[in-house]
């Protein structure tokens, strides 16, 4: 078998242990500690955040969706293959590294992603994004740390609390969708969803496109058309 080798580590804002970028041949594995974060082989949760959002709002024409989060990428190729021209995708990472290792050893995994002119990337934090945009998206993608639960950076608890949830309401335009994953259920995290004027969908997804691994789980919270 083929050992792993470790690639690349890197420090995350906010977080006590390094973040690491491991090969074994054409499989990529990005660690913290010993906790695997996300696997190249397993992206069928990550795509499908991409594709179920994108289904809600298919009647838009000129669609601007965030994704909080690049990792490796498959979310963005994923809204982009379903998206029409005239879409725009920002994605917002963190974490400087994560970016170079896209570009670099990542690259064939990303494919034409990162240069398609739909997509923009920035080095940012998405809830400074936000904070920042009021009324932009039509769909907001959160694939950031472990869901509501945060597992990287305490920080980003705040995205989830309640005013959290209240910035990225006036982020979203009316109709918009927040779409977000984790690694498994919360039945508080649902209720704070709901006690935030959001209409709320629940759906069960598997780790893999093929629907088998882990079970995961994707929020659909959409924002009535007419709140602003």
């Amino acid at each position: 078998m083929i050992p792993w080798q470790q690639i690349d580590t890197t420090q995350v804002p906010g977080a006590d242990v390094e973040l690491r970028l491991m090969r074994r041949g054409a499989e990529f594995s990005m660690m913290l500690g010993q906790n695997e974060l996300m696997n190249s082989r397993l992206s069928g949760s990550e795509e499908a955040l991409a594709t179920l959002a994108c289904k809600r709002i298919e009647g838009i024409k000129r669609p601007h969706l965030l994704i909080g989060g690049l990792g490796m990428g498959f979310t963005l190729r994923a809204a982009l293959t379903v998206l029409g021209a005239e879409a725009r995708v920002t994605v917002a990472e963190l974490v400087p590294a994560v970016v170079a290792w896209a570009r670099g050893p990542m690259a064939e995994l990303f494919g034409a992603s990162l240069t398609d002119p739909r997509a923009i990337i920035r080095e940012a934090d998405v809830a400074d994004v936000i904070k920042s945009s009021p009324s932009t998206f039509d769909a907001i993608l959160l694939d950031v740390d472990n869901g509501p639960e945060a597992l990287i950076r305490k920080a980003n608890d705040a995205l989830y609390d309640l005013e959290g949830l209240k910035a990225i309401r006036r982020a979203l335009r009316p109709g918009g969708v927040l779409a977000i994953w984790s690694s498994g259920p919360n039945a508080l995290f649902s209720k704070r969803l709901r006690a935030s004027d959001f209409d709320v969908n629940e759906v069960g997804v598997r780790a893999t496109s093929k629907r088998s691994g882990a079970h995961h789980v994707i929020w659909f919270a959409t924002k009535s058309d007419s709140a602003r």
